[in-house]
Formats: structure tokens, C-alpha cells, sequence
């Protein structure tokens, strides 16, 4: 499987951008795809994620309400709408597939990753 992220750039603080993930190969259904970001100096620290069996989704606390993660089974691909963007939200925005059977924010336990997107929210 190969992920491809993309959608980042700059935008002012209060604005929007939606990220795209698309990924290449089969996603199965205990799958689990998620976003993690990185910024300079930190961590990599989980954003969202979503399964591809039964659609539950899960945030961050720092995201939760400003960002929704969705997914076109259709067309292997999920979205994070990032809404309400502030400075803290900069970094560089990775997507990921869990191939397990049990939905992690861990990104230790992600198999496969895109190249990053950056997102840079000026204030």
C-alpha cells in the first residue's frame, strides 16, 4: 500500500484547508487509516483516524471540533477538514494504515506512511 498526501499550504489563522490521503492498494476492512503531525522540535503526535469497517471516527483533544476526518471507500481515499486553524495547528501532516485489527491513536503501530503535507496557519 502507498499513501499519498497532499493539500497542505498556508493559510491565515481562523481559515480552513482540507488534506487528502489517497492510498494505492487494498484497504481492508479492519483497516485503519489516521492523520499524525509533526511539528519542528516535537513529537509526531496522533490527529485523527477513522475505520474503514464501521466509520467510527476519533480526535485529538486539541482538534476535536475544528477537524473532521472522512473517508470515499470509493475512491481509497480519506479527508481531514481542518476548520478554525491556528498557529499551534503548523506542522507537517502525515497519513497512515494500520493494518491490525484494533483502531490505535499509537503511531508506533501504523504500518505504512505517506510523505508529509506541511500546513503552515499564520497569525
Amino acid at each position: 500500500v502507498q499513501l499519498q498526501a497532499s493539500g497542505g499550504g498556508l493559510v491565515q489563522a481562523g481559515g480552513s484547508l482540507r488534506l487528502s490521503c489517497a492510498a494505492s492498494g487494498v484497504i481492508y476492512s479492519s483497516n485503519t487509516i489516521g492523520w499524525f503531525r509533526q511539528a519542528p522540535g516535537k513529537e509526531r503526535e496522533f490527529v485523527a483516524r477513522v475505520t474503514w469497517r464501521n466509520y467510527r471516527r476519533f480526535y485529538s483533544d486539541s482538534v476535536k471540533g475544528r477537524f473532521t476526518i472522512s473517508r470515499s471507500a470509493a475512491e481509497n481515499t480519506v479527508y481531514l477538514q481542518m476548520n478554525s486553524l491556528k498557529p499551534e495547528d503548523t506542522a507537517v501532516y502525515y497519513c497512515a494504515l494500520d493494518t491490525g485489527d484494533y483502531s490505535t491513536p499509537e503511531a508506533g503501530r501504523y504500518d505504512y506512511w505517506g510523505k508529509g503535507t506541511q500546513v503552515t496557519v499564520s497569525s
